[in-house]
């Protein structure tokens, strides 16, 4: 959600900034724009709607070249997508880019307005660039005037901001939105994300909460919450990924769903050897008596399927909750209870502010879940179990569920061990863990024949999507991934919940997907489809061949590779993503891009 990358340098930075922000893409965004500082001292600024490729078509028309600047990839919030709401916001001399919301904008507006200064967007952001220019009249240098700037505003900031007669220096300041400073040689550069710098730099400091930077070519001064000087330890990143880079695939999506068998052994890799868990990595967990999950989104569903798992196989009590509700409302928290948070970026506004109540409020310890290291979640938290997805592109995520779903079998396992889980038990969830990979793989052999059966969506605008037990959650998924991709309205219902109200949409223009594992609740599942077939309901059924499910008049049967039902939630994801992937292409929507949706949700 909404990219920054700005650099200070003797070169020229146009092109560095715009590779930055085409590494953003996938993040998210509606508008781009950059603000150049020349030789000369001229501030120029271009801003467009649409795509990277309209600002870079831009500034080829008119060249923009300068040592210092800042872009900008803008997911609205403040203000409909236009060119006038575009970043970077100036303000005389200055300009800002910002990620997050400034909660008091509007009493801000008000009292500079009064004070004569003229807006031209509708942004919150815009409020930055005024502040700074009003306190930069009384302050002795561009970072007090931020720093005094800083201490006005109530919200959420990434802001990174550049003043024209001080062209070789940089002011960030981060308040739960991350940044991270790349160091250069004799050159030095900020982002939202690392992504963005990987052509120019692998050395990296993390900005903690609170922080103010100044940024030089050759100097980097940080300052904490009390403006009192500190240090961010660099360390290197070891990212290997081309985010513009698809392969054969047509799609970023597509790359990373056939990517699962490979991220998964990654997920595994040192913690099952010899077809042998390897936990040590995770501590004694003896003293903890309950778990709290906190996610978001699709991290939720990982969430809701794992407490299934910790709590029949490990015998270790277990809730679920949304981050957004968890930190608005009075919690209880039992003594010996571990808050496990879980997001792809670590960065997911809602799940980071849960953690922080979390620790208010007496959680024993804290174990996040997370793809990026060196992320706000990875760094707050006592403990952190990564699932090493790789970087993931696409919008709607695919290979991370599937990596966070182990992580979590692994959890469980760890818990279990420490609740005196048998051996049998423990043996069953390693070999089936160890078969994983291979069964993705076959599961991936069912491609065309989903591409086929995508065809019965084409003009459909709504589908109902069936699970039970620890199923549900992946029906779930699988309507989530529909509904964001294809723009298909599409809801999930545990299985046994049709007589109470959800078999009322069922008629032969409302497909039914149905996830049907074989196991001890297959026959209970039976019973719920010929309710949905007795009332003429189009039935889409992915079963174990060994369910004995079989194709009828109005009822098409996808056999999935038999598994043990233990790992059979992470197996069932795979056709229902390649079902919604295919079922966006006929329909011809941004797959990797889907509108009005963001990568990263740092905003709240």
């Amino acid at each position: 959600m909404c990219g920054i990358v700005g650099a200070v340098a003797q070169r020229d930075v146009v092109d560095i900034l715009i590779e930055g922000l085409r590494r953003l893409e996938y993040r998210g965004y509606d508008s781009a724009g950059v603000a150049i500082i020349n030789d000369t001292q001229t501030l120029r600024r271009v801003r467009r709607m649409g795509k990277v490729q309209s600002l870079a078509d831009a500034i080829t028309e008119a060249p923009t070249l300068g040592g210092t600047g800042i872009a900008h990839t803008r997911w609205a919030t403040h203000g409909e997508p236009s060119e006038d709401n575009a970043h970077p916001h100036m303000s005389g001399d200055i300009a800002v880019v910002h990620n997050g919301i400034i909660e008091n904008h509007e009493k801000l507006r008000i009292e500079l307005q009064e004070q004569g200064y003229i807006f031209t967007s509708q942004t919150d952001t815009e409020v930055i660039a005024h502040l700074v220019e009003r306190e930069l009249k009384d302050s002795s240098s561009l970072l007090n005037a931020v720093m005094a700037t800083r201490s006005l505003l109530e919200g959420a900031y990434g802001m990174v901001v550049i003043n024209r007669t001080d062209p070789e220096r940089m002011i960030v300041a981060r308040s739960g939105s991350p940044l991270v400073i790349g160091h250069g040689i004799g050159e030095n550069f900020v982002a939202s994300d690392v992504l963005a710098l990987l052509p120019v730099t692998r050395k990296f400091s993390y900005l903690e909460e609170g922080d103010v930077a100044e940024i030089t070519r050759t100097d980097i001064r940080i300052f904490d919450a009390g403006n009192i000087p500190t240090e961010r330890a660099a360390s290197e990143s070891d990212i290997e990924h081309d985010a513009g880079d698809k392969g054969e695939f047509r799609h970023h999506m597509m790359k990373e769903i056939y990517e699962q068998p490979l991220a998964i052994a990654n997920t595994l890799e040192g913690r099952l050897i010899g077809g042998k868990l390897n936990l040590e990595a995770l501590g004694d967990l003896s003293d903890i008596d309950q778990v709290q999950i906190i996610a978001c989104g699709t991290s939720y569903h990982s969430g809701m399927t794992a407490r299934y798992w910790i709590e029949e196989l490990a015998g270790v009590a277990c809730n679920i909750e949304i981050a957004s509700e968890f930190r608005y409302r009075k919690s209880v928290v039992r003594p010996n209870s571990l808050i496990v948070t879980i997001s792809q970026s670590g960065e997911t506004a809602d799940t980071l502010a849960a953690l922080r109540l979390a620790k208010e409020l007496g959680f024993s310890r804290s174990l996040t879940i997370c793809n990026v290291p060196g992320s706000s979640l990875v760094r707050e938290s006592d403990m952190a179990l990564m699932t090493r997805a790789g970087a993931e592109i696409g919008v709607a995520s695919t290979k991370a569920f599937t990596t966070q779903l182990v992580a979590l079998m692994l959890l469980t396992a760890a818990l279990g061990r420490a609740n005196n889980m048998n051996a049998e038990t423990e043996k069953r969830i390693a070999d089936s863990l160890t078969l994983l990979p291979g069964l993705i793989e076959k599961a991936l052999g069912m491609n065309s024949d989903i591409e086929e059966l995508a065809q019965h969506f084409a003009d459909k605008h709504h589908a109902l999507f069936l699970g039970r037990g620890d199923q549900y959650p992946i029906a779930m998924e699988g309507a989530l991934k529909l509904k964001e991709i294809s723009y298909i309205h599409a809801e999930a219902y545990a299985a046994g919940e049709l007589k109470h109200g959800p078999l009322a949409l069922i008629d032969a223009e409302m497909p039914i997907v149905v996830v049907a594992p074989h196991n001890d609740l297959v026959e209970k599942l039976k019973s719920n489809i010929e309710e949905v077939r007795a009332r003429g309901g189009e039935l889409f059924v992915f079963a174990d061949e060994a369910a004995n499910i079989r194709p009828a008049s109005n009822m098409k049967v996808m056999s999935v590779p038999h598994c043990d039902d233990i790992i059979a939630p992470i197996l069932y994801t795979l056709p229902l993503q390649l079902l919604s992937y295919h079922v966006a292409v006929i329909k011809g929507t941004d797959v990797d891009q889907p509108r009005n949706l963001a990568k990263s949700v740092t905003v709240e």
